[in-house]
């Protein structure tokens, strides 16, 4: 009833509805406590790579040093969304603040252009692992780590905050609901006043280049990495190097296979049950198989 009431008195909102998932109150209280544990895990699982990483001086390589990094991105990209999800899940109005809803919109696509950024220089790390075993620490130096890392979450970064901050610019009109968890462009802009066709085209430019270029290098890594594997005599040193990225592999086929049927599909914008299941697929349920 509030939520209805809220509808109808749109024009004084000063921000955004979130719709979520639209169920019964005790469905809302089952899914809260759903996502609170895979919140919790997610957390825990990550929380404790770091830990080992930070304590085990043996642990101390560029594998393990990025995978430390992976992990404390992981931990923000899903703390970007999960905590204000589950607070709708137990609000009655389910409202977003305007800088709220955009401050989320920025960190979710910072972080989430991070991760691009992370699973090419993992994918570059293996490379030179697998391929250039016998140069590999002179070649990935903790210099080059480093710069690597720092590399990584500047451009995450610096990615999306223009188009971001012209489409807050826009005015809104209607009814300002996001039949969403989370505030995304897609929804964001079909609230919009005016024809945004410019920034739609714009928008899915530098998707594009943030998704291919990441993508490309990654491809281009294991295709060296298994070219390199298959000259390998025996197949228990096959074994031993497939291992080795068999985790990076998962993440990545997860990660950009969700994301690419939700921004690169021509038919996920139209369908918005199918835009919060894959975007929770990617943004929190992959974050910890």
């Amino acid at each position: 009833m509030k939520i209805s009431n809220t509808f109808n008195n749109s024009s004084t909102i000063t921000g955004f509805i979130l719709l979520g998932f639209p169920c019964p109150r005790e469905g809302q209280i089952l899914l809260f406590v759903l996502f609170s544990a895979v919140y919790l895990l997610t957390l825990m699982g990550n929380g404790s790579i770091i830990c080992a990483v930070c304590w085990d001086q043996r642990l101390h390589t560029p594998m393990y040093i990025l995978l430390a990094n992976f992990s404390f991105l992981e931990i923000w990209y899903v703390t970007s969304t999960v905590p204000n999800m589950l607070a709708n899940f137990l609000s009655d109005n389910k409202l977003i603040s305007f800088s709220g809803c955009f401050l989320q919109f920025y960190f979710f696509f910072s972080l989430g252009s991070t991760e691009c950024f992370f699973l090419a220089i993992m994918a570059f790390d293996r490379y030179l692992a697998i391929c250039w075993p016998l140069h590999y620490s002179t070649l990935m130096t903790g210099c080059l780590c480093t710069n690597l890392v720092i590399s990584c979450w500047v451009l995450g970064f610096l990615w999306f905050p223009v188009p971001i901050i012209i489409i807050s610019q826009m005015s809104f009109c209607g009814s300002r609901i996001i039949d969403h968890f989370l505030c995304d462009p897609g929804p964001l802009l079909a609230l919009t006043c005016a024809r945004t066709s410019v920034m739609e085209f714009f928008w899915a430019i530098i998707s594009s280049l943030l998704l291919f270029i990441p993508f490309l290098c990654i491809m281009g890594s294991y295709a060296l990495v298994l070219r390199a594997v298959l000259k390998v005599p025996s197949a228990a040193g096959q074994r031993k190097a497939f291992s080795t990225c068999g985790y990076h592999l998962a993440v990545v086929s997860l990660f950009y296979g969700s994301v690419m049927v939700m921004y690169l599909s021509p038919t996920s914008e139209h369908d918005a049950g199918i835009q919060k299941l894959v975007t929770l697929f990617y943004s929190v349920i992959s974050l910890i198989l």
